[in-house]
């Protein structure tokens, strides 16, 4: 093999091997993959031709080209503490979060240059006009008015740009730290006068159930006692017409009866407080009765009825 076809044939060699590799390139710069989630923006010489969708691309080598990808997921972004002025002229510091979305990657590569930036600024300049109305306690306790109001403006702002603004939240609203005291001492007392409120309501229930119990305990005891006596009554009247029965049948005469008499006389005398005694005319009676008995027994004469 002479110099000349070697010379040939190493030249073929290399215009081949350059021809793999321009179809690689070709091929390289043709196909492009896109992530789920993510959106490309392709630019025809310059100028825009095409959104690319997740998934396998075929694009024209050297005249396309494919812009950063746009991440299509909902963000959250924080920002920093943001000074606003009250409408009573106190300033307070407030956190705000942002959940937003790219719904339209064209519109947010060409109709802004920085969304994320844009954002943060219009929701500080936003937070500034709907706070700088309110007063403090209003700011405090308005929450949500303000966290709708905001993404309100902020989603009509931003619906040019191709971005969707799902929520925006206050994550801190601190006033400055003299109104934070005083802040501090108000809910104090407002508290103790709350415990001393229901102290004194509890103070008051408990009185009202111990004098209604009370009062229950004497009805009670009244209804008890006087239904004792009605028992009592009538124990005694059953015992007395059961001892005038008795009587009545077993026909005593009356030396039997004075001398029953004369035993109960004791139990009438009995007890501490009987200084004086009383004898009764019956007394006399029954004295006399027993006495003809007993002599009418020691002369043999039977006692008359």
């Amino acid at each position: 093999m002479t110099t000349a076809e070697l010379f040939g044939q190493i030249v073929l060699v290399i215009v081949i091997i350059v021809v793999i590799i321009f179809v690689l390139v070709i091929l390289f710069r043709s196909i492009r993959i896109i992530p789920q989630a993510r959106a490309g923006v392709v630019e025809r010489l310059g100028k825009y031709h095409k959104t690319l969708m997740p998934g396998l691309n075929v694009l024209v080598p050297f005249i396309d080209r494919v812009r950063p990808l746009i991440d299509m997921r909902e963000q959250v972004v924080s920002f920093p503490p943001q000074p606003v002025i009250t409408e009573d002229n106190l300033v307070v510091s407030i956190d705000t979060v942002v959940y937003f979305q790219v719904t339209d990657a064209r519109a947010a590569t060409y109709e802004i240059a920085n969304y994320l930036g844009a954002v943060e600024q219009l929701t500080t300049t936003t937070l500034r006009n709907v706070v700088g109305g309110l007063n403090l306690e209003e700011a405090l306790t308005s929450r949500d008015n303000i966290n709708g109001q905001l993404r309100i403006v902020l989603d009509e702002a931003t619906g040019k740009w191709g971005i969707r603004v799902g929520r925006v939240e206050l994550k801190a609203i601190d006033p400055p730290l003299s109104i934070q005291d005083s802040m501090e001492k108000q809910m104090r007392a407002e508290r103790d006068r709350r415990a001393q409120i229901l102290t004194a309501e509890g103070t008051k229930q408990a009185a009202i159930l111990q004098a209604e119990g009370s009062r229950q305990a004497a009805i009670l005891e009244a209804e008890g006692a006087a239904k004792a006596q009605v028992l009592r009554a009538n124990g005694e009247a059953e015992a007395i017409k059961t001892v005038f029965t008795a009587i009545h049948d077993g026909d005593p005469d009356p030396k039997l009866l004075a001398y029953q008499y004369l035993q109960m006389l004791p139990k009438i005398a009995d007890g501490d407080a009987n200084k004086l005694w009383i004898i009764p005319s019956e007394l006399t009676e029954a004295v006399k009765n027993i006495s003809s008995g007993f002599l009418g027994n020691l002369g043999g004469n039977p006692p008359t009825k």
